[in-house]
């Protein structure tokens, strides 16, 4: 179902903020002066008033304040709130998006500032592309990463056909993260706060998608967008910053499988990389490779997943050193670089295998048949399959090249 929450403006009319009694009319404008948020700043050409827009909203500060701030620059902003799960546990917890409170957040953001809204209901599509995908992911004994299914089936798949079916310019977002327009077409970036930076849960944004979509935040700081926000008087502007997997309200992944998947875990053994069984479990869905803590099972030394074998339901684990990874194979490759990714082979790049890890040297490395892979310079531990393997330039501008989900790892220095 799809909900009109409040009807735009006529187009060209710049609407004072001042609509909203907690705004610093004054200050939001030197603001967006300073951070260069005036006049058309999405690079469409001619003026703001000229642009429909739609503003990608969740219900946080960040989206929040991207939507307010097109509406004051002048475009035409039409608010777009999913509906993506409801989960009662949800509905008014802190640290989650795009549950019944992000939905009323995203409303009264749009009412105060005076630009249409949309809910739009998207979950039965997201529990197929999104939540189906997670548990089985975690019964194949990989580890997901269900925000980057999320950009990639749904946000920029599903919501960009959308906004382009109303005649949309583009789709703005307010991840940080860069996009700069160069000779051969627009390009990603690291987001300057490298604290901030998205660019992990992105790389699968194709060229096509990238030419329609626009990242304003992606040059602030987080602190920037909250001064923002306060001078916009959005009742957001305080709101902590979602941390969690949105359909996972207290942090049990094996909950959740349960729940999708009914039975479909099964036990089994522990066992020691050097052949021993140590003990046994009740699924691989409860272990992650690189864990320590809670395994069941007591040998004297500190032991680590170092590996799920879903096939025979195996958990395999051994000693810290075992982690290390040099090679990481890939499957389903985006690739965002100049040219084909087969003029790439043996590029020396730098790659992020964990959203928290700054990026490490490495090289690329593609076969004649297609097969992608990438070997690091050094080894890297937690390493699992399931999760992301992205690749950036090695030069100042940290671009973004793309990436893929890694498929499998090897610890010898030997590409496959």
């Amino acid at each position: 179902m799809t909900t009109l929450i409040h009807a735009r403006p006529a187009a060209g009319v710049r609407v004072a903020v001042a609509n909203n009694p907690q705004a610093d009319t004054a200050r939001v404008d030197a603001l967006m002066a300073e951070l260069g948020l005036t006049g058309e700043f999405l690079g469409l050409g001619g003026k703001p008033e000229d642009h429909r827009v739609v503003a990608a909203m969740s219900g946080g500060v960040d989206s929040s304040v991207v939507a307010a701030v097109l509406h004051r620059a002048g475009y035409q902003v039409v608010g777009m709130t999913l509906q993506l799960y409801d989960h009662g546990a949800a509905i008014h917890r802190k640290g989650a998006c795009c549950a019944g409170q992000d939905i009323h957040d995203a409303r009264r953001v749009a009412e105060s500032s005076g630009f249409a809204h949309y809910v739009l209901d998207y979950e039965s599509r997201f529990r197929e592309a999104v939540m189906e995908d997670f548990a089985d992911t975690y019964l194949a004994g990989s580890t997901p990463i269900p925000c980057v299914r999320c950009n990639q089936s749904v946000k920029f798949a599903d919501l960009l056909s959308t906004a382009q079916q109303l005649g949309a310019a583009a789709l703005v977002t307010g991840h940080y993260i860069r996009r700069e327009e160069r000779a051969s077409g627009p390009v990603l970036l690291r987001a300057e706060d490298h604290g901030k930076d998205q660019s992990y849960f992105l790389f699968a944004t194709t060229r096509e998608q990238l030419e329609y979509l626009r990242f304003p935040l992606g040059h602030l700081t987080k602190d920037q967008t909250r001064e923002l926000a306060l001078a916009l008087g959005l009742i957001v502007a305080a709101k902590p910053d979602s941390q969690d997997i949105c359909f996972v309200p207290d942090g049990d992944y094996a909950s959740v499988v349960k729940r999708l998947r009914p039975d479909a875990a099964r036990p089994g053994e522990i066992v020691h990389a050097d052949g021993r069984v140590l003990g046994s479990h009740e699924g691989v869905i409860h272990y992650t490779v690189g864990q320590r803590r809670g395994l069941g099972v007591a040998t004297g030394e500190p032991l680590y997943v170092i590996r799920l074998d879903a096939a025979s339901a195996q958990v395999i684990v051994g000693p810290r050193e075992a982690l290390a990874v040099r090679t990481i194979v890939l499957k389903d490759v985006n690739w965002i670089g100049d040219g084909a990714i087969a003029d790439a082979n043996g590029m020396e790049i730098a790659v992020k295998v964990r959203s928290t890890r700054p990026p490490s040297p490495a090289s690329l490395h593609v076969r004649a048949d297609g097969a992608v892979a990438v070997r690091l310079a050094a080894g890297e531990e937690g390493v699992a399959p399931g999760q992301a393997c992205v690749f950036y330039s090695v030069d100042e501008d940290e671009r973004v090249l793309g990436g893929g989900w890694i498929a499998a790892t090897r610890p010898q220095d030997a590409v496959a």
